[in-house]
């Protein structure tokens, strides 16, 4: 067994000899030794990140074994302690035990009891620290989620951190497509609100049937957010009552006093999105927007940050080929002309799918074929607005009828219909007059 495979022991007793013994003992073992003559000693140069186990003897002159237990599970409750104990302080070591230390030996004892204790406790220390790392990465990769190398992207993750740190509401511009509920999330991850709920109000969904009870009732999504953040997605796209209502919250912090019950305070911060127009900044109340936009954080279109395409494409493509099962693909002269030639009104999300259906081997790099110069993306396109079009005709208006036709989520149906250019009030007036 090697010492990376054994780990490290703090040796801690004030009685060469025996010190001299132990180390023999763990050094044959695999492990690699720290000796300390003293609990001071020790305490200085053993920290949080220790790759190892602490072993100490009790009776030591200054600081005590005990001592020097308590001032490490002050420092790091997850990092074991294993006491050596005479006879006499038995007692001593079962209150230690019960306030976290990881076992105690009594003297005299076999190699092999401290080999032992040793073992199980650098198996715990090692499985501590990994998961350690693994939440570290973690958390860099929230950070890292925004890909790209360009100067915005840089600036923007910069921003984030800033954000998370500042408990401040904020609203995030962008067009569709650019990941605006992503960098809301990595604003919520980053800060101290993380350990509690990330709650998302669908604006778009929403009639003002639905507002009092399942967004601002005692139990409905508002509420839900308390400590935690509320994420208003789509904020341009909400009902009039519902941008009253949100004012008012953002206002007050609280929902109103119901039959029967009190004013509920809240506690939560708010980050709101809008499409990157001036349309949509026009949509939203003014007293709202003002009171929400104590921040607004722009994400950059793709076509402003060109550079980070192919860095982009690269993860897509990674992504989508771990999701279907299928192996990268080769990518052709034609798909590098795409993507350096288009300019990809549909960000990132349309690069997404674009890079699923050069993985699944359906995206067309070749000529077009029956005398149809559109590309694949635009024929596909033409055949979406056709289907939406005409669920909307076959259920006579009825855009509940033509989502469950469909088969879309509500969000999504709306979503594709603004993306393609369809008229849902125009269709619903020619469906019901035909």
């Amino acid at each position: 067994m090697s010492d990376v495979e054994a780990g490290r022991v703090a040796l801690v007793d004030d009685d060469e000899d025996v010190r001299g013994s132990l180390r023999q003992s763990l050094e044959l073992a695999g492990y690699a030794v720290d000796e300390f003559g003293d609990g001071a000693a020790a305490l200085s140069k053993i920290d949080a990140h220790y790759p190892g186990v602490v072993v100490s003897d009790v009776r030591m002159p200054g600081m005590s074994g005990i001592e020097l237990f308590r001032s490490l599970n002050a420092m790091d409750a997850q990092l074991p302690v294993v006491l050596i104990t005479g006879h006499g302080d038995i007692a001593m070591a079962v209150d230690a035990l019960k306030s976290g230390a990881w076992d105690f030996l009594t003297k005299p004892f076999a190699p092999e009891t401290l080999l032992a204790a040793a073992a199980r406790a650098a198996e715990t220390r090692r499985l501590v620290l990994e998961n350690r790392r693994l939440r570290a990465l973690s958390e860099e990769s929230s950070s890292s989620a925004l890909i790209g190398r360009s100067p915005q992207i840089d600036q923007l993750r910069q921003t984030i951190k800033v954000l998370a740190d500042a408990d401040i509401d904020v609203l995030v511009e962008g067009e569709t497509g650019t990941g605006k509920e992503l960098v809301a999330r990595l604003i919520h991850r980053g800060g101290k609100r993380a350990r509690h709920r990330f709650t998302t109000l669908p604006c778009a969904t929403f009639t003002d049937r639905l507002v009092d009870e399942s967004v601002f009732g005692q139990n409905g999504l508002v509420a839900s957010a308390h400590r935690g953040t509320l994420y208003l997605d789509d904020l341009d796209q909400a009902p009039a009552m519902l941008q009253a209502r949100l004012s008012s919250l953002l206002e007050e912090r609280a929902l109103p006093a119901t039959t029967g019950e009190r004013t509920q305070v809240l506690d939560l911060r708010v980050i709101g999105s809008i499409d990157d127009s001036e349309r949509a900044r026009e949509a939203v109340d003014a007293a709202l927007l003002h009171r929400l936009a104590a921040v607004r954080l722009r994400i950059p279109p793709l076509r402003e940050r060109c550079e980070d395409l192919p860095l982009l494409f690269a993860h897509c493509l990674g992504e989508a080929a771990s999701r279907l099962r299928k192996e990268v693909p080769d990518v052709s002269g034609a798909i590098i002309a795409r993507l350096d030639g288009y300019d990809w009104p549909g960000n990132v999300r349309e690069l997404a799918h674009f890079a699923n259906r050069v993985v699944l081997g359906i995206e067309s790099d070749g000529p077009s074929h029956s005398g149809n110069t559109q590309s694949l993306p635009e024929r596909m396109e033409d055949f979406e607005r056709s289907a939406i079009t005409q669920a909307i005709q076959d259920s006579a208006g009825d855009i509940g009828a033509a989502i469950e036709a469909l088969g879309l989520p509500r969000k999504t149906f709306y979503y594709r219909a603004k993306r393609l250019g369809i008229d849902i009030k125009r269709e619903r007036h020619l469906a019901k007059d035909s």
